[in-house]
């Protein structure tokens, strides 16, 4: 296992990203910021939590160059890679598609407005599951923004580490919008974004009880890239199918989602997330159906232990098959849910407590 040389008696700082699961409102992100130069759209709305797996790593400064090492996606060691701190090079990088190319984005960012001299980082631990839906590349963006922010002393805000992250992403080729980001706030607590145009506002919400929910990896693929960029092209051609559900419906189920977080009513936010579904199924999915047809998804969804054991359930990011969430009716029925569903379907579960305020 290659180990990367952290000096001793350096100033090492440990780290913690988590991912972020939507709970509504996926694609209304980049679809609100089209306000900037289309004033019909409507404001978009979602509602996210942090999740308790997440990436792990520690950083030290290093004057010669950004050196990088990411442990695997199947949790294996990664190779140690050194790159210049130059942004136009760290750019190239950015662009190739390479497993680095998340972290070179953000960095060449930090390094054209900040002109640090390098940084020594290694991502040694992972328990989020990559291309799931639960914002896995904006982790790393997340991660090494604030790992620069840090060992640098820039007084950066949590808004501004995730505003590089997001351009970071944009770098790497992604069409993402700025709900991924985030997962800079921390694990647990459900948070409201709203986006208008640029500007984007987030409030904290205080639950008024218990949610448990299940997420379910349902070991399948999908192509993210290939999602963000037919629902990009079909917004910009005003689909309005696609903007309804985007625009309109999606405010109206955020706005009596929040209204049932807020009053600690599981039996109705399950209920708002199988409506939310069958809006995506209806509205967004036809737009992508080569990627959104989610065959794993609908599997998991309608099994008969899901409707003993949940309340609902919907899909996770950019929708796909990924990930799914389930709203569970209590930790004992959680616990029989993830059993029967690793055992009859082959996924693998993790749970996600949001506790009451």
């Amino acid at each position: 296992m290659e180990v990367m040389d952290f000096s001793p008696g350096s100033r090492t700082h440990e780290f913690f990203v988590p991912g972020r699961l939507c709970l509504f409102g996926e694609h209304s992100d980049w679809a609100g910021e089209y306000r900037s130069s289309c004033p019909e759209v409507k404001p978009g709305m979602c509602l996210i939590a942090g999740t308790d797996q997440g990436l792990y790593g520690r950083a030290e400064l290093h004057k010669g160059a950004f050196e990088l090492r990411q442990v695997g996606p199947a949790g294996e060691p990664g190779h140690c890679n050194s790159y210049p701190v130059v942004p136009g090079i760290l750019k190239t990088v950015a662009k190739t598609g390479h497993f680095d190319c998340y972290a070179a984005g953000t960095a060449a960012l930090v390094a054209e407005e900040f002109q640090v001299k390098g940084l020594r980082l290694d991502i040694y631990r992972r328990t989020l599951p990559l291309k799931k839906g639960l914002s896995s590349s904006a982790a790393v963006c997340v991660l090494t923004a604030r790992a620069f922010n840090t060992l640098y002393n820039l007084g950066l805000t949590i808004e501004q580490e995730m505003d590089l992250a997001y351009r970071g992403e944009l770098l790497a080729g992604s069409e993402c919008g700025r709900m991924d980001q985030a997962c800079a706030f921390g694990k647990g607590r459900p948070l409201l974004l709203t986006f208008d145009g640029n500007t984007v506002d987030y409030s904290v919400l205080a639950p008024g009880g218990e949610f448990i929910l299940l997420i379910v990896d349902l070991m399948g693929t999908k192509d993210t890239r290939r999602i963000l960029h037919d629902l990009n092209a079909a917004f910009i051609r005003g689909d309005p199918a696609l903007r309804d559900a985007l625009g309109a419906e999606n405010r109206r189920i955020l706005q009596a989602a929040c209204d049932a977080v807020k009053a600690g009513d599981s039996k109705a936010l399950g209920a708002l997330m199988t409506e939310a579904q069958v809006l995506f199924d209806t509205q967004v999915a036809p737009v992508c159906p080569d990627e959104l047809a989610s065959p794993g998804l609908h599997r998991v969804l309608s099994h008969p232990a899901v409707r003993e054991h949940a309340w609902g359930g919907k899909g996770v990011g950019s929708q796909g098959d990924g990930a799914a969430q389930v709203l569970c009716r209590g930790e004992d029925q959680c616990r029989r849910l993830a059993a029967v569903l690793e055992g009859e379907l082959g996924v693998s579960c993790m749970k996600l407590v949001i506790p009451p305020a």
